[in-house]
């Protein structure tokens, strides 16, 4: 590895509440609350939790899709929100977005040639002599056809689509992809497709992924680390076969009981977990998780926990971490 291509420093994103007829702040809604993490070149960073916990929205305010609140988001060493309107235009094709549904995120009046080769021409990535065939070969390395190139969007099917917006940010030559749910919306004999694409291309191109997703089993087939986000924060990390083999928090240790096993005879005991995930406009006291938690005691109720090393390179955020 060269480095880290992403370094993401106490992120927070905070969206305004209002009320009443003049449209006032009264508080906010705290969907990001101080996320730190970094992934090196050819790696890729899962990143899991329930819906509502702020992973989409930590990728795309990462990119500055969505305006941050505060902390920092390097980028091969350049803090994207620090950037002026020009310098991030000119970021822009380092950083690229595979989007969760693949077709609502194409323009269905453009042809597939038009959808993947409209921000290569625009960002100069080839001279205009050369953009058709520059298409045509990543089209090929994203196993799509020659003759697709004059075909729309509805002729495609989901895993084609879905090829598609892979082809469409590889054509800009990105350092970094964050992968939104990029295979939610697929059968499950696509998804294995889509998820191996995604992996050689990786290797070929020492690609750096964010994978977003709820799916721990596919996570756990692309991952190199994975972090588990909860209300805003994250509350454990680890690299894959750790992070799998010994979970250390318990919303963590609720969620792998939840991935249905192939082994009849390997059943884990389910841990149902109580409630709903609290409002983000008005989170618990203390640990964010304890209205949920089975181990919660009078500390969890008041103290935020550390997030620190339990084990080597495993860090995690609970009162209870040595008894798990």
């Amino acid at each position: 590895m060269s480095g880290n291509v992403l370094e993401v420093k106490d992120l927070k994103k905070y969206f305004p509440v209002r009320k009443g007829m003049l449209s006032r702040t009264v508080t906010y809604a705290r969907a990001v609350d101080g996320v730190s993490f970094s992934i090196a070149e050819g790696q890729t960073f899962g990143l899991v939790g329930e819906s509502g916990c702020g992973k989409t929205t930590v990728g795309r305010t990462l990119l500055r899709l969505i305006a941050p609140t505060g902390g920092q988001s390097l980028i091969c060493g350049s803090d994207v929100f620090a950037l002026g309107p020009e310098e991030l235009r000119r970021m822009r094709p380092q950083m690229q977005l595979i989007f969760q549904d693949p077709y609502s995120s194409l323009d269905p009046r453009m042809t597939i040639g038009e959808i993947i080769g409209e921000a290569p021409r625009e960002h100069g990535i080839v001279p205009k002599a050369d953009l058709r065939a520059y298409i045509l070969d990543i089209m090929k390395r994203c196993e799509l056809r020659a003759y697709h190139f004059d075909r729309y969007p509805h002729e495609f099917s989901g895993g084609q689509r879905q090829r598609v917006c892979i082809a469409r940010a590889l054509a800009l030559r990105p350092k970094l992809v964050v992968a939104d749910e990029p295979v939610s919306a697929l059968d499950v004999s696509v998804q294995a497709q889509i998820i191996n694409l995604m992996r050689d291309l990786q290797q070929e191109r020492g690609l750096a992924y964010l994978f977003i997703s709820h799916d721990l089993s596919v996570v756990e087939y692309i991952s190199d680390y994975v972090a588990v986000m909860y209300l805003g924060v994250i509350v454990e990390f680890a690299p894959k076969k750790e992070f799998f083999n010994n979970p250390a928090h318990p919303y963590t240790q609720a969620l792998l009981s939840a991935v249905p096993s192939p082994n009849p005879d390997n059943r884990t005991r389910r841990i149902i977990l109580k409630g709903d995930i609290p409002s983000p406009v008005k989170p618990p006291s203390g640990c964010k998780f304890h209205t949920r938690c089975w181990r919660c005691t009078d500390i969890c109720k008041t103290d935020i926990p550390i997030y620190e090393e339990a084990r080597p390179g495993h860090y995690v955020a609970c009162h209870h971490r040595l008894a798990v």
